[in-house]
């Protein structure tokens, strides 16, 4: 699993000088990487011109040689400057331009502070847990916007993860071998730990204690302000961006009518109705009912565009057209009956 984005900044031209021009920022990413649409919300909201080029996980493109050189360390996302040199980015693109919106706000004022702590507190939270775990058992969740189809579908791509991670001849990339076998340790030991039902349980209740405070600082902001806030006052900042990301996820596994939508954490569920609104929302994470369906057909297609038909290809674009089939009607079943 690589449950992160790839972000890439080559900022300095061949033989010239450092410059922002305008198709300069480049996203590696997977649309429903929690990560990735993390760093697409900062890169919409700051109207930033971007070009994504996605790297479908369903294909296991985030294993081919190309993109393992691009990150032979699997720090993601990345941060690229002067000719696709990469280096670690370790927060969801806070751009160095000043032509585009900020989304801090000025150093040193309490604003920025408050804005620090919530990216402290939501950056904590371990939402590649959330996701395999609700994944792995739905009966946790309520809701969940995962059919089951598309469950077991999952559960049985983890169980032949060893055997997909190896699937290319390392003789002939032999300087690729050992972060194979790196992606492939750490895959094993993700999966063995999110798929403890006593784990999942352990961490849903320190989800709620964090809720609670959000939910708690919402409450005092909200009787002493007279404007309609926002997390850290009048002003959209980053720490808004991640709720809004954070509270989507959690949506989609089916968590948010145990969290918010019981009544139980008003203020949350007022924000998340405002926040999902936004235009930059709306382009990066579009209907939340529909978000797992957008992400099968266009890699259904793809496959059968990069190679030949052959045994797996058919397989698989069966296996998809079956899968969407049933997203539409799951869907269709959930919204109008």
């Amino acid at each position: 699993e690589l449950d992160r984005g790839l972000t890439a900044f080559p900022t300095r031209a061949r033989g010239g000088h450092a410059h922002w021009p305008k198709e300069s920022l480049v996203l590696y990413h997977w649309t429903q990487s929690f990560s990735s649409q993390k760093v697409r919300l900062v890169i919409a909201e700051k109207g930033l011109a971007c070009e994504e080029r996605d790297v479908s996980l369903p294909q296991s493109e985030h294993k081919e040689p190309w993109f393992m050189r691009l990150n032979l360390g699997e720090e993601l996302p990345l941060e690229g400057q002067s000719d696709w040199a990469l280096h670690p980015l370790p927060s969801p693109a806070l751009c160095p331009a000043e032509h585009v919106v900020a989304l801090m706000p000025e150093a040193g004022s309490p604003q920025h502070a408050r804005v620090l702590q919530y990216r402290e507190l939501l950056d904590a939270l371990p939402m590649d847990a959330y996701t395999h775990g609700c994944i792995l058992h739905p009966e946790l969740t309520t809701d969940s916007m995962i059919p089951k189809y598309a469950t077991a579908e999952i559960r049985r791509h983890l169980a032949n993860a060893t055997t997909d991670l190896m699937r290319l001849d390392h003789e002939e990339e032999p300087q690729l071998s050992e972060p194979y076998l790196s992606k492939q340790k750490k895959l094993m030991a993700k999966i063995l730990e999110h798929d403890d039902v006593s784990y999942l349980k352990k961490i849903l209740g320190e989800l709620a204690m964090v809720l609670d405070q959000i939910e708690g600082r919402k409450e005092s902001k909200r009787t002493s302000e007279k404007c309609e806030l926002w997390l850290c006052g009048c002003a959209f900042t980053l720490a808004d961006v991640l709720l809004g990301a954070t509270l989507h996820r959690l949506k989609f596994l089916g968590l948010s009518k145990k969290y918010w939508e019981d009544g139980s954490r008003p203020n949350l569920q007022s924000f998340f109705e405002r926040v999902q609104k936004r235009f930059a929302f709306r382009k990066v994470l579009g209907d939340i009912h529909t978000t797992l369906l957008s992400a099968v057909i266009p890699n259904a297609f793809r496959l059968v565009k990069r190679k030949p038909p052959s045994f797996f290809g058919a397989s698989f674009l069966m296996g998809s057209l079956g899968g969407m089939g049933y997203f539409a009607y799951w869907y269709l079943k959930k919204k109008y009956i």
